[in-house]
C-alpha cells in the first residue's frame, strides 16, 4: 500500500560486474544429507524397506550399513544380506555397503550427519538409547534419530522371519520376493 502520492519503491536489477560476467549465486548448494541405517539384516523384512523409505524425509541419501557382527550366527552370509538389500532397495540414493568395527567411525567415514535406528517397541529403547549416547560420545557430530516402523509391520522382526520360515510358513508379506526365494532355498536342503 503507497501513500497517496508516493511511488512504490521498486527494487533495482542487479548490476553486473564490470567486463559482463554474471553475479555469484547467492546461496552455495548444500552437501547432500547422508543418513546411516546399520543393521545386521538378517534377512532384510518389508520394516527395514519401510524405515529406509522413510529415512529420506531427512536425507537425501542413505547408506544401509551392514554389519559383520562376530557376536550373532547369521543365517546369511554377509555377501548374501548385501545383495539380498540391493535386490529390495532397488534405489540409486541408496548405498549397501557391509562394514566391520565402530558405526561412528563408519559413518564419518562416509560423510553422515544422522545415524539412523528403528524402535519397535519399548522393550528396545534401553538398549538403543545407550548406544546413541555412546556414538555420540565417539562422533559428536552425527545425531542418532529413532524411527518408529509403520504400525502393522511394529511386531515384524529378522529373526521372527527366520523363525517361520524354517517351519514352512508364509512369509511372502513380510519380506520381498528375493529374500522369500532365498529364505525358501536355505531351508529346504
Amino acid at each position: 500500500m503507497t501513500q497517496r502520492g508516493s511511488r512504490p519503491h521498486r527494487r533495482a536489477p542487479a548490476r553486473r560486474p564490470r567486463g559482463g560476467a554474471e553475479p555469484a549465486p547467492r546461496a552455495a548448494a548444500r552437501a547432500p544429507r547422508v543418513a546411516v541405517y546399520p543393521g545386521s539384516f538378517d534377512p532384510v523384512t518389508r520394516g527395514h524397506e519401510d524405515l529406509i523409505r522413510r529415512a529420506f524425509t531427512f536425507a537425501d541419501r542413505v547408506i544401509v550399513a551392514v554389519a559383520m557382527n562376530v557376536a550373532k550366527q547369521p543365517l546369511f552370509t554377509l555377501e548374501e544380506r548385501v545383495a539380498l538389500l540391493r535386490q529390495a532397495v532397488d534405489r540409486p540414493e541408496v548405498e549397501v555397503r557391509a562394514f566391520d568395527g565402530l558405526l561412528a567411525d563408519f559413518a564419518r567415514d562416509v560423510g553422515a550427519a544422522v545415524i539412523v535406528r528403528g524402535l519397535r517397541a519399548v522393550s528396545d529403547f534401553e538398549y538403543e538409547f545407550q548406544m546413541a549416547l555412546m556414538n555420540r560420545n565417539l562422533a559428536p557430530g552425527i545425531e542418532t534419530v529413532f524411527l518408529v516402523p509403520a504400525f502393522d509391520l511394529t511386531y515384524l522382526s529378522s529373526s521372527l522371519v527366520r523363525e517361520v520360515a524354517r517351519f514352512g510358513g508364509d512369509v511372502s508379506h513380510l519380506v520381498h520376493p528375493a529374500v522369500q526365494q532365498a529364505l525358501r532355498h536355505k531351508f529346504t536342503r
